[in-house]
């Protein structure tokens, strides 16, 4: 496997996010080593708050967010999933599949050996953290899903089957038709280069975020279906603290919050939430009520 690097330089100066890289290595099922970033804030021996980011951005997104979680006086983890921001990059989009990316965080939480977690995951966090979450349960203490999923071949709505069937063949990522458009408020310039420019400078680093979207297994007929019912078969047993925290703008995820609400055991009774004015990356638009959220449900929630 191919894997590309993208050259530290290009993070430099970044608006708002000046916090030091770490980073993991671990091995692919090819035998190939893969570096992952995450930023790790906080003291070391205390409880880990981990986020987790969707496609096409990176821990960047979390920046907002971070220092009112670090006034919990617990450790705060942002992970960079394989492909981007300043995670290693494979250079093929066949290098990417929904088992190896489940398998890649997974082999990086057991590296990094994280206990009583609690999990903040939004679009493809989600769906990757709630993987480790069915097959880990006893590293997690609680969850918080936000605009998120675990699709299992029941269909999609009108934005999905176009996102798929427009990205099948495409030669790059639509960054403006896309993300920009889907952004609930104006990021400056800088700002979002941080998100294009930095991690991918060139096309030749986008594999993994083009492929991404008919990674979403909506179809029943998606070859990699049975990853995702066997994480939602397990998701249904886990029993403990978990709360949905969605946009009422997110086109992407709408209502797919009640089926977690109905079916998750931990999701019973919590004081789940739809934030007005959030679009689908509402960490970049809604971070104080995010926040706010956050540490209301940790001490509902502490033991």
């Amino acid at each position: 496997m191919k894997v590309l690097r993208t050259p530290d330089a290009c993070f430099e100066g970044l608006p708002d996010y000046d916090y030091e890289p770490h980073y993991t290595t671990i091995k692919t099922d090819d035998g190939t080593e893969l570096r992952l970033h995450h930023i790790d804030e906080g003291p070391a021996d205390a409880e880990p708050i981990l986020l987790m980011h969707g496609n096409p951005t990176w821990s960047y997104l979390y920046r907002h967010m971070i220092p009112g979680l670090l006034k919990t006086g617990r450790r705060v983890i942002a992970l960079d999933l394989v492909g981007c921001g300043r995670s290693d990059k494979p250079a093929r989009k066949k290098d990417y599949t929904l088992a190896r990316h489940c398998d890649w965080v997974t082999k990086w939480l057991l590296a990094n050996d994280l206990k009583n977690i609690t999990l903040f995951c939004q679009d493809w966090g989600g769906i990757m953290g709630l993987y480790m979450v069915a097959r880990h349960p006893e590293r997690f203490d609680r969850v918080i899903a936000s605009n998120t999923g675990v699709p299992v071949g029941k269909g999609s709505n009108r934005f999905l089957r176009l996102w798929q069937a427009g990205m099948r063949y495409a030669p790059f990522f639509p960054w403006r038709l896309v993300f920009r458009k889907a952004l609930q408020r104006k990021l400056t310039p800088q700002e979002y280069a941080a998100y294009e420019k930095a991690p991918f400078p060139k096309l030749k680093y986008q594999a993994g975020i083009i492929k991404f979207p008919t990674l979403i297994t909506v179809f029943a007929d998606h070859p990699e279906l049975a990853v995702n019912r066997d994480t939602w078969e397990k998701l249904k047993s886990f029993d403990k603290p978990f709360l949905t925290l969605f946009g009422n703008r997110d086109p992407v995820t709408k209502g797919v919050e009640k089926a977690f609400q109905r079916h998750v055991t931990g999701a019973r009774g919590q004081a789940h939430k739809i934030i007005d004015g959030g679009g689908h990356f509402i960490q970049e638009e809604k971070p104080a009520e995010l926040v706010a959220e956050v540490l209301r449900f940790l001490a509902d929630t502490d033991k």
